[in-house]
């Protein structure tokens, strides 16, 4: 094993001077040699389940860290180097992480001679992964919404300072601290590291992901539908044909009973919920080859095909990421009831309530939104509508951003802001910049949401350039 490994492995002694949250302890960790000259370890940790009662168990989180592999001429002089951390925040809720290797910014971090870690929040992934049956284990609903309460940003932060200090515990003091970058989801996650443990980071980089301070969903799916219909009018300016295609589609669902491959019903809800792929760079045709090719299938044999099913159903992956569905809403609420946010204001959007296949006017497809029927829709969230209904309705959300610490922040913040962002609203992004001390942000409408990925050298370009530039 190597000597870095046998260091990690040994828990600190005593507590660090960043408080008294305990390190994660390191279970286990195995380093292998990736194409592209990278090598890859993967680790597990062990961590609280309820960082404020110990006795509610513990929770396993795995991660992977990447650094440069480099094989020294002359090996009796090779040296343990300290490279500074940078964590990396995901997206979603309920997204895990990929290997480091298909992420197209990866060599741009490590030529800035970072270290990466990609880990896979707590209930997605390996990290002690959340689905319907190993819900089941915890208990009733109740129980189950009482556990899945710790999943949130939160509890997701206190995981990523535990691990920051069994990751650093050799370095010296000036080095403990890292970088984190979060996109989407994982800039909110950044907004709450920076209220909670603002002494345990270096710098931030945020996409598409300066964290909406508002106390509940309602406000951010009210901005959602406004972006969502101008993305409705480009889509069927573009292809006008499936004005009436959608319709076809939706007049076979409400006739004939539908199963989708997973079990799960091909219902118009699901349908409409493909304008989710609206918030990407070039996704309105991955939506239009779908609406192709179900049309396909009925005009050629009058019902869709077990190919065309299957492809449909991989579409929506709530049935992998029953989390995603589950927390979506109350990712915002700070101390008020979500109270199904989505389903309360699309009722007062008639254009987006009104789904009719007759007359001119187009059914508008919704978006990256959880509705209350998806939990008869999807085979995964079936058993699992009263838990949904729990955290709904529940009222004793704790705070997630400290916002009078956000308002003297002395951390650096580096964010890319999207004019035209259908998930985090330009307007949103605005304002928690004007409220963060020492936030810098790149704003273009050039840009969605996924930039980060889809166009990877411009976005790193522009975050570095805030850091590194000087103001003339």
């Amino acid at each position: 094993m190597a000597k870095l490994e046998q260091m990690l492995l040994v828990p600190p002694t005593g507590e660090s001077s960043q408080g008294n949250m305990p390190a994660a302890k390191l279970l286990g960790m195995r380093t292998h040699q990736m194409p592209g000259k990278l090598n890859v370890s993967e680790l597990f940790f062990e961590v609280p389940k309820n960082y404020s009662k110990a006795q509610d168990g513990s929770l396993r989180l795995f991660a992977r860290s990447v650094k440069r592999f480099e094989k020294p001429v002359d090996i009796s002089k090779t040296e343990i180097k300290q490279p500074p951390w940078l964590l990396f925040l995901q997206g979603g809720p309920g997204m895990p992480c990929k290997s480091p290797q298909y992420y197209p910014w990866t060599d741009i971090l490590l030529d800035k001679g970072y270290q990466i870690l990609f880990l896979d929040q707590r209930g997605t992934g390996l990290s002690s992964t959340v689905t319907a049956r190993t819900l089941a284990t915890e208990g009733g609903p109740a129980k189950q919404a009482a556990s899945l309460k710790n999943f949130r940003a939160d509890s997701i932060v206190m995981d990523c300072e535990a691990i920051r200090k069994i990751l650093t515990a050799d370095y010296p003091a000036e080095k403990k601290k890292w970088t984190i970058m979060g996109v989407s989801f994982g800039g909110f996650c950044c907004g709450t590291y920076l209220s909670n443990f603002p002494e345990g980071l270096q710098e931030v980089f945020i996409s598409a992901g300066l964290p909406p301070l508002v106390k509940d969903p309602d406000i951010i799916y009210k901005y959602q539908f406004r972006r969502l219909a101008e993305r409705n009018k480009a889509y069927y300016e573009k292809y006008i044909e499936d004005i009436h295609r959608v319709k076809d589609i939706i007049r076979y669902i409400q006739k004939e009973s539908v199963i989708l491959p997973s079990g799960g019903n091909f219902s118009v809800l699901r349908l409409r919920q493909l304008g989710s792929y609206f918030a990407f760079h070039g996704t309105m045709d991955i939506v239009h080859d779908m609406i192709c090719r179900l049309t396909s299938d009925l005009n050629q044999f009058g019902f869709f095909t077990r190919p065309t099913l299957a492809a449909f159903d991989e579409m929506m992956p709530f049935d992998t990421m029953p989390l995603s569905a589950l927390i979506h809403e109350p990712i915002y609420a700070r101390g008020h009831p979500t109270r199904w946010s989505a389903d309360r204001v699309m009722s007062h959007i008639p254009e987006f309530q009104r789904v009719s296949v007759d007359g001119p006017e187009p059914v508008l497809f919704t978006g990256e939104m959880v509705f209350r029927d998806m939990f008869k829709d999807y085979d995964e969230l079936r058993n699992l509508q009263e838990t949904a209904d729990l955290l709904a309705h529940a009222e004793d959300w704790p705070e997630l951003y400290d916002e009078a610490q956000l308002a003297k922040n002395e951390v650096p913040i580096y964010s890319a802001v999207y004019v035209d962002d259908m998930l985090v609203h330009f307007d949103l992004s605005r304002d928690a910049a004007s409220k963060i001390k020492n936030c810098k942000t790149f704003i273009t409408n050039t840009l969605y949401h996924e930039a980060l990925f889809s166009k990877s050298n411009e976005v790193m370009k522009q975050l570095f350039a805030l850091r590194d530039d000087t103001i003339d």
